[in-house]
């Protein structure tokens, strides 16, 4: 699948570094530039971006209200496993005992209709998109810290103790990952939310030739 890099942006980082609140910035404030896929890290964004919602496939049972083709494309297990064969998918997982999978055709749908379409996948996404034929901008969201991430999952006081291991365990990894030459092409580390979003916006919006690429090494 050939694709615009101008088109196609991946957005990664750890739970608690703020990708949500950033990717709900970006759509309130430039509604008709943006579609979107949820990954099974986004569910809680799907309302919020109904009108500009890319259309992920997934195993589950729609809830009430839920209309396939337009919160998702419901597929049964079986359906799901053929098209895992037939390599339509450009990333997929499983979450809460459900599976949802990106497949290239509702990316190239997004970017057919004129619009950027944003891929918020894990790290284990990220290297499948760069293992398949996808042209796009890899940015990753960092914390200022592991210290810092600590303190934003428990100042939300919704996840039990094992979850906040498991998430900053995770965390660790991503950002080991993120230190690796060629792994994105902009690092953007959030310990501004007004900055940060300022440098999001920058690179995929404007020139992302003159954007300097951010490190890590406070990490």
């Amino acid at each position: 699948m050939a694709s615009s890099l101008k088109n196609i942006i991946v957005l990664s980082g750890p739970s608690g570094a703020g990708k949500s609140t950033l990717l709900k910035r970006l759509f309130k404030d430039y509604p008709d530039t943006f579609g979107f896929s949820i990954s099974r890290k986004c569910i809680l964004i799907v309302r919020f971006l109904m009108d500009n919602l890319y259309k992920t496939h997934t195993t589950r049972a729609p809830r009430p209200g839920e209309q396939d083709g337009r919160e998702y494309h419901f597929v049964s297990n079986e359906n799901f496993e053929q098209l895992i064969k037939e390599n339509a998918f450009i990333e997929h997982a499983k979450f809460s005992n459900n599976r949802y999978g990106t497949s290239f055709k509702a990316v190239g749908d997004v970017v057919k209709s004129n619009l950027k379409c944003i891929l918020d996948v894990d790290m284990q996404g990220v290297k499948s998109i760069k293992n398949s034929d996808l042209k796009a901008h890899y940015v990753f969201i960092a914390p200022p810290s592991i210290k810092v991430l600590e303190e934003r999952l428990r100042g939300r006081q919704t996840d039990s103790e094992e979850s906040i291991q498991t998430r900053l365990k995770t965390a660790e990894a991503e950002i080991a990952y993120s230190k690796e030459p060629s792994a994105h092409d902009i690092i953007i580390i959030n310990d501004n939310l007004e900055e940060a979003y300022k440098k999001l916006v920058n690179f995929i919006l404007g020139d992302s030739k003159k954007e300097t690429q951010q490190t890590t090494s406070s990490l």
